[in-house]
């Protein structure tokens, strides 16, 4: 048995199936369902984000990208996100909040 959940969205659609050809069928069907059930209540599906965001990083984290992008096996842009990361978790930092890096 195979099972699947829509990432990305708040809106939990879930789908099974017992072969892979199967979970394909049910993974439609449950995202027809879910439009149909949006339509009929007035609700706007959700969508997922696309994930691509801009922003500024200081010229001295562009310089190192490269270096954590290989240390980390990760891509530019996580590693870029990584002294965002730092700041939010230093406000309300335990030991194991870094672990999540």
């Amino acid at each position: 048995m195979f099972f699947g959940r829509i990432a990305g969205i708040s809106d939990v659609i879930g789908f099974h199936g017992d072969s892979v050809a199967e979970l394909k069928k049910a993974f439609h069907e449950a995202v027809d369902h879910y439009l149909e059930t949006c339509r009929k209540i007035g609700k706007e599906p959700q969508r997922p984000s696309s994930g691509k965001k801009m922003f500024r990083v200081a010229p001295e984290v562009h310089r190192i990208l490269p270096t954590i992008r290989i240390v980390l096996n990760r891509t530019a842009s996580f590693a870029a996100s990584i002294p965002t990361r730092v700041r939010i978790l230093s406000c309300h930092a335990t030991p194991r909040s870094y672990a999540s890096l």
